[in-house]
């Protein structure tokens, strides 16, 4: 990777301001898309290097217009103001590149308190398409990547779902659709879970309407009944589906009727094994609020594993 200083001759007399607080790639790519169709010129910002520890995951991103408004993390707040002036040279210069902070970097002034080092990739946008096509495709709750060739200052789009990281001279950013929450049930904790899926930023669907078509992998069912024959033709639909989520109030003694029911119906073990009961992640958990945070939690980090 060729590292490259600033050029005294292009630096640039905007001051870069925030535009928006996120960190949530579609929103990063819209921002990206909204300023190339606003005549904007723009720099995608993304983490390509990990040296130690960091506060971002390898592909975090942020847009830099050539106004200085800027959005989306590449760290835990250290580098955004100093990435965003880098960005406006690479609008002035026309030219990629990628530039190191932190550890092994030029710039002393500039310190990542976790004592690591990472790389970042400065690419000019130049071809809307790419952006386009990614954000249809999770609009259609699709996997998408975009593949950034450093050599050829291109960005391409692929309609699958890979890794992010380096595939030789390319770098691969994966995205995943948004996460969706399916909840289910008449109850006060039905209602307290969606309040705090909203929160937590999710995509809630909520009540007995909620069709089984909108199931998909990327989709937690949430199951809150206190009756389980209301519960069987909902939890029937999740389990011949793939959500990556399925959990179902109740006690252990509760669970295991509803066990009991299932393999009646010729469910097999490991079917069953699918759903998480008694829900959430907290012990016991007897108020509607605790428990509604103890099943996001849950959720949150079952997600972790969906690929």
């Amino acid at each position: 990777m060729q590292q490259l200083l600033i050029d005294e001759d292009l630096q640039p007399q905007i001051k870069p301001q925030q535009a928006l607080q996120t960190d949530d790639s579609e929103t990063i790519l819209r921002f990206a898309l909204e300023a190339m169709e606003e005549d904007f010129a723009a720099v995608l910002i993304t983490l390509v290097e990990i040296r130690g520890g960091a506060a971002r995951a390898l592909g975090a991103q942020m847009v830099v217009r050539e106004d200085g408004r800027y959005c989306g993390y590449v760290s835990g707040g250290c580098v955004e103001a100093a990435a965003a002036y880098e960005a406006l040279q690479v609008i002035a210069s026309g030219k990629d590149r990628v530039v190191r902070y932190g550890e092994g970097s030029p710039y002393l002034d500039i310190v990542l308190p976790c004592g690591g080092g990472i790389a970042l990739a400065f690419h000019r946008l130049r071809d809307a398409q790419p952006l386009k096509n990614v954000l249809d495709l999770l609009a259609n709750r699709q996997p998408a990547v975009l593949r950034y060739l450093p050599k050829f200052q291109r960005l391409a789009s692929v309609d699958c779902a890979e890794t992010t990281g380096w595939q030789d001279d390319a770098f691969v950013i994966g995205y995943l659709p948004k996460t969706r929450v399916a909840v289910y049930g008449r109850s006060v904790e039905a209602l307290a879970t969606v309040s705090i899926a909203q929160v937590a930023g999710y995509e809630v669907l909520s009540g007995e309407d909620v069709q089984a078509q909108a199931i998909d992998p990327f989709t937690a069912v949430i199951l809150l009944y206190h009756d389980l024959d209301r519960e069987l033709p909902v939890l029937l639909a999740a389990l011949r589906s793939a959500p990556f989520y399925i959990g179902a109030l109740g006690s252990q003694r509760t669970h295991a009727t509803r066990v009991e029911k299932l393999l009646s119906l010729g469910f097999s073990e490991d079917e069953i094994a699918r759903i998480k009961a008694p829900i959430g992640i907290f012990a016991q958990a007897r108020d509607a609020h605790t428990l509604a945070l103890s099943i996001v939690a849950d959720v949150a980090a079952a997600r972790l594993n969906v690929i």
